[in-house]
């Protein structure tokens, strides 16, 4: 299997996680810092600031994929949040005594095909349009998130392997080191299109930058997205991981997207 991976200029343009990311590397303080699945990237930054106006406390977000913040709390990070797009990364954390309890399920995440603007693809959540552009050599490359680490790299995988399209694609993805990456290699001019989170192409931010179109759910596993108290949390930390759990919070999140626990998608 090869894989081609590309650093493209107009990366930085976009932005997608660069003012969390800057708050996160900012001088240490006790403001907790939360680690979050990038596919919260939009979502949390509304979710922080609404939080900050009712409480008057500050939350630091870092942004990334689910499996390198995994380790990195397992090797002692000081996060107090850990907001996961695979539960299970929260739930081995738990069985190894890193965090409060098993934590909550807050969220159902959707996959969804963008294209950037000339791009030979349609956008097309059947993906009919991309099977017809393998087999014609339309598509040189696609991008989605590297499946070894970002959950939402795994579930494209396993997507476009229900549709017996990987054996055709895997020798032409950009894979970006998280979702959010994923989304900015896919409207960057370098790909011609990208499997992606839901509630990234739903922001304001990406709206003009390509099209989209929403993947089945059933065409791959769930993504199951559950966050988690550390043990090290403090009491903005709770309070933020409660607010998370709040209508307001809840409405953030239905905003971007996200499926609520319990509800139909």
């Amino acid at each position: 299997m090869r894989f081609h991976a590309f650093v493209f200029a107009a990366l930085l343009a976009i932005g997608l996680c660069s003012a969390s990311q800057a708050r996160a590397q900012a001088p240490t303080s006790d403001i907790p810092i939360v680690a979050a699945a990038a596919d919260l990237a939009f979502a949390l930054e509304d979710a922080a600031k609404d939080f900050t106006g009712q409480s008057g406390r500050q939350v630091k977000l870092s942004l990334g994929s689910s499996g390198n913040f995994f380790r990195q709390i397992q090797q002692g990070a000081p996060f107090q949040i850990f907001l996961s797009a695979d539960e299970d990364f929260v739930f081995r954390l738990a069985d190894a005594g890193l965090t409060k309890d098993r934590g909550v399920l807050y969220a159902i995440g959707r996959l969804a095909l963008i294209v950037p603007p000339g791009s030979p693809l349609q956008p097309d959540g059947s993906l009919a349009d991309l099977k017809a552009a393998l087999q014609a050599g339309r598509v040189t490359r696609f991008a989605i998130a590297n499946p070894e680490h970002a959950p939402y790299g795994r579930r494209a995988e396993e997507t476009l392997r229900h549709l017996g399209l990987w054996d055709a694609i895997h020798d032409k993805l950009v894979l970006g080191e998280n979702v959010s990456q994923a989304a900015q290699f896919a409207v960057s001019g370098g790909a011609q299109g990208g499997i992606v989170a839901y509630s990234l192409v739903l922001s304001p931010q990406m709206e003009q930058r390509g099209r989209h179109a929403l993947i089945p759910a059933e065409w791959h596993q769930p993504l199951r997205q559950r966050m988690v108290l550390l043990k090290n949390a403090d009491d903005t930390a709770q309070r933020f991981y409660d607010y998370l759990q709040s209508t307001a919070g809840r409405r953030i999140l239905v905003r971007y997207g996200f499926v609520l626990p319990g509800e139909q998608s």
